[in-house]
């Protein structure tokens, strides 16, 4: 993750430092901000008035194949990172990893002095010596007046200049777009400005310029400046862009790193509301629960507000891998030369050609809070076919499950009509919707898989619980910072400990009046109690950890959370 404050520095430049590298591209800024302004307001209203798509309405759901993914990973391309794109390609294909993105931060060193061309030379090479593993060239963009996101574009011709022109027409940082003063101009300014952003990613989609982007909330409650009507207003910009965020982020390992102190919390989640923060966040938000956001592990808190409008807002985890926990590797010095030698700071060299410098074995432990992709974190997508736009489409359709310390080998879920006219015969999975007629029953069918090896901190994985959590769906929110759907609770809590292997489970919803949702959620049961709203809502949910040395121990309290399933009553 970026925190440094030299990291910053970079806003003071002048603009026209990217306004020249647009025109080096043949690009205009006045008209790609035109353009996206009416294209932003025509796309907020429609998406507001429009009745959410229906995946696979009804039921049969096609076979899927479920590929292990990380959608936020930097390299040495970042300034704050240090690997080889080559070293995180060899340990995610050591632990499992089907796809991942490598998603350098935005500065003017990644845009304008080669980094994203030169990065893309080298993804290039290795997309051709590893046809078994689908590397995205992405980008973590700062959100104007808001928190960071992952973009993840599928490979083409255009895929670099896109980047490129994206980070430097709507970067937050490169754009002076950051931190906003409270109730002044600037904040309805730059939540725009997001907006358009994000319209003017699905514009290019559809004009065929690329053949698919989407983009999602990273780390959303770790500063608390990301807030609901924030959330709400970048899903309705573009829902086919704009799919939903970080339930967990990245950085899992900072509570036992090296150089760990009492305190520190997983996810690097230490920090305090400021002026800047959305004033309705209480102080506990700011807080990791079971290694999730609080905004995903609340039972009846943001993200049930947002899927109790019926539209789809989805959940990933990632390892946002920088610096891996208790390594050996240490970034190599930068040539002892000009105009190295006259910069004041590691961000200023690193801009010279946006890229450190290659890193050696030091042969004793560094810092760092990440663990590798798919080591510890895993996003797991059901894709139709193993390509790019597949995965991406998997993203967009909701199709996604996340677990923490490999704690399930295997997840299906198919929900269908329980009798009547057959609607749904094979059901429908995660992510879609299923409409049936009022007064059904409906099945949920849940297959787990366990997983039958130790990981890797030695612990062979035991699933305790699998907590189905459901609520009503209310319709469009009224207060577009709304952040409770009050009638959001367990429905029903299954205990599965001892349980290995292969088995099926299931929950029956009967006679269904109203239309509804319902997400999956379990643990391994080493750490779990009164959710955040109380017993009679979440009985047995994600804790906070406490501020002592080692009391954030990721591998001790693991979970799984899965995408909601929409019940449509006709």
């Amino acid at each position: 993750m970026c925190t440094a404050d030299e990291e910053t520095r970079t806003a003071g430049r002048s603009r026209d430092l990217a306004d020249a590298e647009l025109h080096s591209m043949g690009l205009s800024r006045r008209r790609i901000l035109q353009s996206a302004g009416i294209l932003a307001a025509g796309t907020a209203a429609s998406a507001a008035m429009a009745r959410p798509a229906a995946a696979n309405p009804g039921g049969n759901d096609p076979q899927l194949t479920w590929l292990v993914g990380d959608h936020h990973v930097h390299t040495q391309y970042s300034h704050d990172a240090k690997y080889l794109i080559k070293q995180q390609l060899d340990a995610a294909a050591s632990y499992g990893v089907d796809w991942l993105a490598l998603t350098e931060h935005s500065n003017f060193g990644h845009a304008n002095n080669g980094g994203a061309v030169n990065s893309n030379k080298e993804i290039q090479a290795q997309r051709a010596a590893r046809p078994d593993l689908l590397i995205f060239q992405g980008l973590e963009w700062y959100i104007p007046g808001a928190e960071h996101a992952s973009v993840l574009v599928a490979p083409g011709p255009n895929e670099v200049n896109l980047l490129r022109t994206f980070e430097l027409v709507w970067d937050g940082k490169l754009n002076q777009w950051e931190k906003p003063a409270p109730g002044t101009a600037q904040v309805e300014t730059f939540e725009r400005k997001a907006v358009e952003a994000i319209a003017w990613l699905a514009e290019q989609r559809r004009s065929g310029y690329i053949d698919d982007v989407v983009a999602l909330a990273n780390h959303p409650l770790r500063l608390g400046i990301d807030s609901p009507h924030e959330l709400r207003a970048w899903r309705d910009a573009a829902r086919e862009v704009m799919i939903g965020m970080e339930g967990a982020p990245g950085a899992q390992g900072s509570g036992v790193s090296q150089f760990a102190r009492a305190g520190d919390q997983r996810g690097e989640y230490t920090n305090n509301p400021t002026q800047f923060s959305f004033p309705g966040y209480p102080a506990d938000a700011f807080r990791p629960y079971g290694g999730f956001d609080w905004a995903t592990a609340t039972v009846g808190g943001v993200w049930d507000s947002m899927l109790a409008e019926g539209l789809p807002f989805w959940i990933t985890a990632n390892s946002d891998n920088h610096l891996t926990v208790k390594d050996t590797w240490k970034t190599g010095p930068y040539p002892a030369e000009e105009p190295y030698l006259s910069l004041p700071n590691e961000f200023d060299r690193w801009s010279v050609t946006g890229k450190r410098p290659d890193p050696y074995d030091a042969g004793e432990k560094q810092g760092g809070s990440d663990y590798w992709p798919g080591q510890f974190s895993r996003l797991h997508t059901g894709v139709t076919e193993r390509s790019y736009t597949g995965v991406l489409d998997a993203m967009r359709q909701g199709r996604m499950w996340v677990d923490h310390g490999h704690l399930l080998q295997g997840l299906e879920v198919r929900v269908r009509e329980a009798r009547g006219n057959g609607n749904g015969r094979n059901g429908v999975t995660l992510g879609s919707r299923l409409n049936v007629r009022r007064g059904a029953d409906v099945e949920i069918s849940i297959t787990i898989t366990t997983t039958d090896y130790r990981n890797f901190a030695g612990v062979l994985p035991k699933l305790a619980h699998v907590d189905v959590i459901g609520g009503p769906v209310t319709g469009p929110a009224a207060d577009r910072d709304m952040m409770r759907a009050p009638e959001t609770t367990v429905w029903k809590q299954i205990d599965v400990s001892g349980r290995i292997g292969t088995f099926t489970i299931s929950h029956v919803l009967k006679d269904v009046q109203e239309s509804c949702y319902f997400r999956l959620r379990g643990s391994d049961g080493n750490r779990h109690g009164a959710g955040y709203y109380g017993t009679a809502v979440d009985p047995a949910g994600p804790l906070r950890h406490g501020n002592n040395l080692g009391d954030a121990d990721p591998w001790s309290d693991t979970w799984f959370y899965a995408n909601p399933v929409f019940i449509d009553v006709a």
